[in-house]
């Protein structure tokens, strides 16, 4: 009969180590800082923010629009009549309120 052998206790030691980096390199690989979830985080969080500049954008334009109207070199009496109205609450003298 042959003798099973023993591993050796550094060989031992030596796979356990390495399992335990290896395990470590993993879980730093996919829930670290810069890991998979962060990056899907970060995907996520893009998109939304692009979606509130293109909001943001469409505003900014909406308000240009206004601006110029009111403007000196281009005026929209149309425009000037209703801010008069909503603004100041000025009314015509021919007009009739009702509440």
């Amino acid at each position: 009969m042959s003798a099973r052998r023993k591993p050796a206790f550094g060989v031992v030691i030596y796979a356990a180590i390495t399992l335990s980096l290896s395990g470590y390199f993993v879980f730093a690989a996919v829930q670290g800082d810069f890991g998979l979830f962060r990056r899907a985080e970060i995907e996520v969080e893009g998109d939304r923010l692009a979606a509130e500049l293109d909001t943001l954008e469409t505003e900014v334009a909406r308000m240009e629009n206004l601006t110029r109207r009111l403007s000196d070199d281009y005026l929209d009496l149309d425009l000037l009549d209703q801010q008069a109205r909503d603004v100041l609450g000025l009314m015509r003298a021919d007009e009739i309120v009702v509440r």
